[in-house]
């Protein structure tokens, strides 16, 4: 009996420390529990990278199918310097974060605006934008101050600093919610909201583009910057695209960008030195 019991207690000692081996190697694993470094990416040979497919002139989907904009531009970039191909994964504002928690992507560029909030799971790179939140409205009745909006409906995307803020700020402002960007704007030129707020820079573009529509507020809250975001705790991604932002601004790559996928989606008055960090 006493064997028995020695046999069964080893049997059982061996197992623990079998079962803490495997616990100790998923947790300490940086793909499993942190994302992918730079040399796993790069034995990959791809780099998924999160992007907007109906946002210019950030990230879009052009007629012909092909991807196009000033964070597209920026991740193909990143993957040629890493010597791998992108993998595109379209999202929407609110699928930014679940995207890197869930390991579906390596790297978040989709107009990403760093807050307090999001720090707290995912960690962000150096950023290579500022942008502030704007309002645009119909022309004939233009909203030049937040508080016109009180009791009146207004148009905003899950998951941006926009609600963020409107829902913090102006509690009296009725948030119509909308999935995606399309949505919104959709709904805003139906008339169903009073107005829309978003990231000022793309209102920007968009205004232009849709004649009869303001941005008659260009400010609100404290100016904010967009920045690459990885996974919480992928120190290796993360001081790797560190260096690349450093090295590109350096190379006046943000400069170059901003003409050829921003500048032309602008009004006159808007200047690189509005838009970019360098």
């Amino acid at each position: 009996m006493t064997t028995i019991k020695k046999i069964l207690a080893g049997a059982l000692a061996v197992a623990t420390l079998a079962s803490l081996a495997a616990c100790g190697s998923s947790g300490s694993g940086s793909g499993a529990q942190q994302g992918a470094g730079v040399e796993e990416i790069k034995k990959a040979g791809t780099i998924r990278i999160a992007t907007f497919g109906d946002l210019p002139p950030y990230g879009y989907v052009k007629n012909d199918g092909t991807r196009a904009g000033y964070d597209v531009a920026l991740g193909r970039q990143i993957a040629k310097d890493l010597g791998v191909k992108v993998t595109w994964v379209q999202v929407n504002a609110d699928g930014r974060v679940d995207s890197l928690k869930s390991n579906k992507v390596d790297l978040v560029l989709a107009n990403f605006t760093v807050t307090n909030e999001r720090k707290q799971v995912v960690d962000f790179a150096s950023p290579y934008m500022k942008v502030s939140i704007g309002v645009v409205s119909p022309t004939k009745s233009k909203i030049t101050k937040a508080d016109q909006l009180n009791g009146k409906e207004l148009a905003v995307t899950k998951g941006t600093t926009a609600e963020t803020f409107f829902t913090q700020s102006y509690p009296n402002v009725q948030l119509q919610k909308f999935d995606s960007k399309t949505q919104q704007f959709q709904a805003f030129k139906d008339g169903r909201v009073a107005a829309l707020a978003d990231d000022n820079t793309y209102l920007y573009a968009w205004a232009k583009d849709n004649p009869g529509f303001t941005v008659g507020i260009k400010k609100l809250g404290e100016e904010s910057t967009i920045a690459p975001a990885v996974r919480k705790g992928n120190s290796n991604l993360l001081n790797w695209t560190n260096k690349e932002i450093k090295r590109l601004t350096a190379q006046g790559f943000f400069d170059k960008a901003y003409e050829s996928e921003l500048a032309p989606s602008f009004t006159s008055d808007i200047k690189p030195k509005d838009v970019i960090i360098g």
